[in-house]
């Protein structure tokens, strides 16, 4: 519990970091939490990280003080865990509000798939530190949990795209479709590492490394078909005349 309440706050003060480097100057992410907009995903993400980043600060220092401020730590890590949810998702939720082709096709899908992205490079860098029995049970379970869901949804992140043949493209040609496609075997072979008998600290240790490979090729994969299917005119009229009502 204490590794992960530490990974969250590091990651919500890298997420941050990316973020303001991005906006050009600190100053306007500070005027993005000015007003809520419910409409706007990247004024929710703002407010998501914000909401993460002090809860996860306050479960870190308070968590293991005694009496009430100890109390306030341990409600602090579940409110930093439910707001965890809302940032490992609302990035595809971001990208697919885009007129982005492939993006755009994968809106309903993006969302999962990064939250279970995010499960399995979680549960991969946890399952290569030293861990007790009772310990490597759970981060298996999540791990687990979180790479089947990577692999489900990465299926049918194509399978939808592939509605229209050409929007799918970079999942299946080229550079793009290589690392979408290694994503997707990095994520499974750490699975069947996992799932080898005689478990030894090695197995462990490749079962992590290539899960968090998996995890982060994937990320790279979306954005980089993303913006091959974005300079690609003939994929946003193959999808526009797929969506278009027929009189």
């Amino acid at each position: 519990i204490k590794r992960c309440h530490l990974i969250g706050f590091i990651g919500c003060c890298a997420s941050a970091a990316l973020l303001i480097y991005d906006l050009g100057r600190p100053m306007r992410f500070l005027y993005m939490l000015r007003v809520f907009r419910p409409t706007s995903p990247m004024n929710v993400g703002a407010w998501i990280l914000t909401n993460t980043s002090g809860w996860a600060l306050a479960a870190l220092v308070f968590r293991d003080f005694a009496g009430r401020l100890g109390t306030f730590g341990e409600v602090a890590g579940y409110l930093a865990g439910m707001n965890g949810v809302g940032l490992a998702t609302y990035t595809g939720v971001l990208v697919a509000n885009t007129a982005v082709p492939l993006w755009q096709a994968s809106r309903r899908v993006l969302p999962i798939l990064f939250a279970a992205s995010a499960a399995t490079a979680t549960g991969g860098f946890l399952e290569t530190l030293d861990q007790t029995p009772e310990e490597h049970a759970i981060v298996k379970s999540f791990a687990t949990v979180g790479g089947f869901a990577e692999i489900s949804s990465a299926i049918l992140l194509e399978k939808q795209a592939s509605e229209v043949p050409r929007v799918a493209r970079p999942l299946k040609h080229g550079g793009t479709g290589f690392l979408w496609h290694a994503a997707t075997l990095l994520t499974a072979a750490s699975l069947v590492v996992d799932f080898l008998p005689k478990k030894t600290r090695h197995k462990r240790l490749a079962s992590g490394i290539l899960a968090s490979l998996g995890s982060l090729a994937m990320r790279f994969a979306v954005d980089y078909a993303g913006n091959a299917s974005a300079r690609d005119p003939r994929a946003s009229f193959h999808s526009q005349r797929a969506t278009k009502p027929r009189a």
